[in-house]
């Protein structure tokens, strides 16, 4: 086994890390205080690459896999998890989704805008009484004759209030349970009936907008189904286990992030005459986060390494998601009690990372989800996709 990056790699993860500290870090604390954000830094990220891994250099793409995607998620992570999530929301979610189920006409209308960052992204399935429980949705669409009527609400959807274009996971006959959903491509901003509200009592990631989605009514045309009526929960299960891995490399970037703050701290705060990275506890503490890290950094890297040989990854996937969110949620901890007061305050980036750092065990399926996923292939109830 090889675990040495490719020149190219190395590039495409120092390109990330220099975006993220000369464009994102400068305006970060202003813009979290503020809740902003920067449309335009969407378009640059785009511009530079950042959203066309596995798609097609026709299609907009970069020709990279997702291991580069991983690579960028990682870096841009470090220094703001609310920023990684534009790499699910323009590419690994709605564009690759389409690029695998979609018609020739539907990838060469909404995938280039997707990957040039010119259209903001989402993707909706979560509602008030169904999040976990994907089958419990309860959103509608009605065959019109030569349109769907949709109706419904989503809830705790990123981007919900400043995007433009994504899918909407629906029934279309509720009594085929599973089979009965459907994936539709919608145009928020330019079809009645579609209202959007801003969900703003977040703990954390505040520059990343979170909102809800209704729908009364609102009729989608026809060509706007993604696959076939009926293979929305497929689609959904297929793009999740795609999303995840992107969460889990954001996981991997803020344990990290903890993980080079607590040590640059150690080795600058003295007490007792001397730097507290002398102290044993200390040392012990940083031995459990380094070792954790790195743990966790190979299953992420495994299982995009996975992917882009188009091997079984459905397990690794979610071992990665699962690992990499729990261990940075520990990282995250760790580094605030050897911060001490000076991590309780808003100076020090450590308070971002643990309020951002909660909702790595929540979205793409929550730790709970991904353990009964593990467990299940692991006890041959479901085979290894």
């Amino acid at each position: 086994m090889n675990f040495e990056l490719t020149e190219e790699q190395r590039m495409v993860q120092e390109q990330a890390r220099r975006f993220a500290e000369t464009e994102i870090l400068p305006t970060l604390e202003e813009e979290e205080k503020n809740h902003i954000f920067v449309r335009e830094r969407v378009r640059k990220m785009g511009e530079l690459g950042f959203f066309g891994c596995c798609i097609p250099e026709e299609y907009g793409g970069n020709g990279m896999g997702f291991l580069e995607s991983v690579l960028m998620t990682e870096q841009i992570a470090k220094v703001s998890p609310s920023w990684r999530l534009p790499f699910n929301m323009q590419n690994i979610g709605p564009a690759l989704t389409v690029m695998e189920f979609g018609t020739e006409e539907q990838k060469r209308t909404y995938v280039p805008k997707w990957v040039s960052g010119e259209w903001i992204g989402f993707f909706a399935i979560t509602e008030p009484n169904a999040g976990s429980d994907v089958a419990g949705m309860r959103t509608t669409a009605k065959d019109g004759g030569d349109h769907w009527i949709l109706n419904g609400q989503k809830m705790w959807i990123t981007n919900a209030p400043i995007g433009d274009v994504g899918l909407v996971y629906a029934y279309t006959d509720r009594d085929k349970k599973y089979q009965g959903m459907t994936c539709f491509i919608v145009d928020v901003k330019n079809t009645p009936g579609i209202e959007t509200r801003a969900i703003e009592t977040k703990l954390g990631l505040p520059c990343s907008p979170t909102g809800e989605i209704i729908f009364d009514d609102a009729r989608i045309p026809k060509e706007a189904v993604l696959g076939k009526v009926g293979d929305g929960f497929k689609i959904c299960m297929w793009m999740l286990n795609n999303t995840r891995l992107s969460c889990a490399a954001g996981a991997l970037g803020v344990a990290g992030a903890c993980l080079e703050a607590a040590i640059k701290y150690c080795n600058e705060r003295s007490q007792f005459g001397q730097p507290i990275g002398k102290f044993q506890m200390i040392q012990a503490q940083i031995a459990e986060m380094v070792a954790e890290h790195e743990a966790a950094k190979l299953l992420v890297y495994q299982a995009a390494f996975l992917k882009d040989a188009k091997k079984p990854n459905q397990l690794q996937t979610s071992i990665a998601k699962y690992y990499a969110s729990e261990v940075a949620v520990r990282a995250a901890n760790e580094a605030m009690k050897i911060f001490g007061s000076y991590g309780f305050s808003t100076e020090y980036p450590i308070a971002r990372f643990y309020r951002d750092v909660k909702s790595y065990q929540i979205v793409e399926g929550t730790s709970n989800v991904q353990k009964l996923i593990i467990s299940s292939i692991a006890l041959g109830y479901q085979p290894n996709r």
